[in-house]
């Protein structure tokens, strides 16, 4: 059985609910660094949920400790997002792609 994290975020004090995800200040620079890591594999799956002031992540990492790190690094966090939850995730059905 494979284990991940599951990481809930919301919009932060920065984000303006009057415009889209791509209209965001600092998009261009968020979006960089979370396609970076999905292509080094910490990021799985990820993407808006609903009305997009929410997101979903599946993280492959060691710890909590680890994803609060990594992701205290992105140029949205604290202002645009901010971590809701995170939960460990063991998968019993079905399988990520490889």
């Amino acid at each position: 059985m494979a284990t991940f994290f599951v990481v809930q975020r919301r919009s932060g004090p920065e984000w303006d609910r009057s415009l889209s995800l791509e209209e965001q200040c600092g998009w261009t620079a968020h979006a960089e660094f979370m396609d970076a890591l999905e292509a080094e594999g910490f990021v799985v799956l990820g993407g808006p949920v609903g009305d997009e002031t929410r997101a979903l992540l599946v993280i492959d990492a060691e710890s909590e400790g680890e994803i609060r790190e990594t992701l205290g690094r992105d140029p949205w966090s604290e202002s645009h997002l901010v971590i809701e939850s995170i939960d460990s995730w063991t998968i019993r059905l079905g399988a990520l792609p490889a």
